[in-house]
């Protein structure tokens, strides 16, 4: 099977971020397989979850809906700020700003005195 640029296999991480714990890792990346592990589960562990943080892969919100009924997705903020990073990186290089470090677009803070 022929992968494309870029793209490995991947795992998926579970872990509890209130119990500071790793739950399980998922040798796949794969909506149905993902499903299927965490449905070991009793569901009435599953309806107690109120949240789950995720990249933004496109088949986590799914997962998600079916596995935990009651959860609030959240988008982790990693995978939030990654493409804004990115962006801005971007406008800083057209822009011709060569301050290190800088996360701003303008002018620099002036020194002080």
């Amino acid at each position: 099977m022929s992968k494309r640029k870029g793209h490995k296999d991947f795992v998926t991480v579970v872990s509890s971020i209130d119990a500071g714990a790793l739950l399980e890792v998922i040798d796949s990346h794969k909506q149905d397989d993902i499903i299927e592990v965490l449905k070991q589960q009793p569901i009435e562990i599953r309806e107690k979850v109120e949240e789950v943080s995720i990249d933004m892969w496109g088949g986590f919100p799914k997962v998600v809906k079916e596995v935990f009924p009651n959860a609030k997705i959240v988008i982790d903020r990693f995978h939030v700020m990654q493409p804004l990073i990115k962006e801005l990186n971007q406008l800083r290089q057209k822009a011709k700003i060569k301050i290190k470090g800088s996360r701003f677009i303008g002018s620099p803070k002036k020194e002080r005195m």
